[in-house]
């Protein structure tokens, strides 16, 4: 209104001093009728903690939906900082205590990672399960819905989204033809049911996290790791191993929620917003793990159609039909069995309401 005001005064000094007031009273009534702008609103901040620093999913997908697509799709009203959660400066194990509490409003679990103290969780990516990523995704869509109500119910976290990396596979310094080979060995895993599963084959389990596999490896801690096929890769897993085995063991399942108070603080508009985006985001991070697996395996070999990687010498062992039987007769008989000791009767009567019918495998326990 000021500045409208002084474009307005500029004249007087050229009028005769009769007109003065005249024209004083219509620049105060014309400054006074139009209304003040109003201050635009600031945008809103969001914290996100994400998936795996350094590896693709965070890296082509995550931080760039975060950091530029979400200011897009909400013109701006709302952005957001993002870090790893091995970088955050906490436990992983820690994140939905932390959701719950608020410390982190929106966040990234590891299944696996998490499930230590919730079994329950586990049962979409148990090991053996999910030979190859349909069966993942029936598994994955007809258990989402119990996942989120555990999370509402236990934690007051809100499900947004189920996101996978590509498929976990088995490398190892020294050759091996298939499962049966493993006994003896000492193997990295990152979770209580890849431990269970490798000591009913006979080997020894070692927990490492994943940043300090390719030292672990360099130092002889173990001979043989679980990890992922291009997420391997990018640490550099294929100068260190020699063999890597095709068969899925598990996927890597995580989940990115919301507390429920942080959740529906937002605009009830950008919610929807944020949700329609999220669907695209988890497809696509669901798209590239099927081809990512894939890709890194092509890595691994130093196949020409290597591209999303850096191309190693290592030989790929196929998955035999015996190796099949065995990790079906693994789930059976050793998997899902100490699952649900774990775990408990909910969980058995959890697995037989939502995943039983379609895989025709019944937990006893309930």
């Amino acid at each position: 209104m000021l500045s409208r005001l002084a474009a307005c005064f500029r004249p007087l000094r050229d009028l005769p001093l009769p007109a003065v007031p005249t024209l004083l009273a219509l620049c105060l009534g014309a400054a006074l009728a139009q209304p003040a702008r109003a201050a635009e609103p600031q945008p809103i901040q969001l914290k996100i903690v994400g998936g795996l620093a350094n590896v693709s999913q965070y890296t082509r997908y995550e931080e760039p939906f975060w950091r530029k697509r979400l200011s897009e799709i909400t013109q701006g009203r709302v952005t957001a900082e993002i870090a790893p959660f091995d970088r955050a400066g906490f436990r992983a194990e820690e994140m939905l205590p932390l959701m719950r509490l608020g410390v982190v409003p929106f966040g990234t679990a590891l299944v696996a990672v998490v499930s230590s103290e919730e079994p329950e969780f586990n049962a979409v990516d148990l090991p053996a399960l999910n030979p190859d990523i349909a069966t993942l995704r029936q598994t994955v869509r007809l258990y989402r819905p119990h996942l989120r109500e555990i999370l509402r119910e236990r934690y007051g976290i809100e499900l947004l989204a189920v996101y996978t990396y590509p498929a976990q596979v088995t490398w190892c310094t020294r050759p091996f033809t298939g499962l049966a080979d493993l006994a003896g060995r000492r193997i990295r895993t990152s979770s209580v049911g890849q431990a269970e599963l490798f000591e009913a084959l006979g080997a020894t389990s070692v927990v490492i996290p994943f940043a300090e596999i390719v030292p672990a490896m360099q130092a002889g801690v173990v001979e043989c790791a679980v990890t992922g096929t291009l997420s391997g890769n990018s640490i550099g897993l294929h100068e260190v191993t020699s063999h890597i085995h095709a068969m899925a063991l598990t996927w890597g399942v995580s989940i990115f929620a919301a507390n429920k108070a942080a959740w529906e603080a937002l605009p009830a508009e950008m919610r929807g917003k944020i949700q329609e985006g999220l669907r695209d985001l988890e497809r696509d991070i669901w798209d590239a793990a099927d081809r990512e697996t894939g890709e890194g395996l092509d890595c691994a070999a130093g196949r020409a159609s290597c591209t999303a990687g850096r191309r190693g010498r290592m030989t790929v062992v196929p998955v035999t039909a015996a190796d099949n039987e065995r990790r079906r007769s693994l789930l059976t008989s050793t998997v899902l069995p100490r699952w649900v000791d774990r775990c408990g009767a909910d969980c058995a009567r959890a697995w037989n309401t939502y995943l039983a019918p379609s895989l025709g495998i019944t937990a006893r326990g309930d």
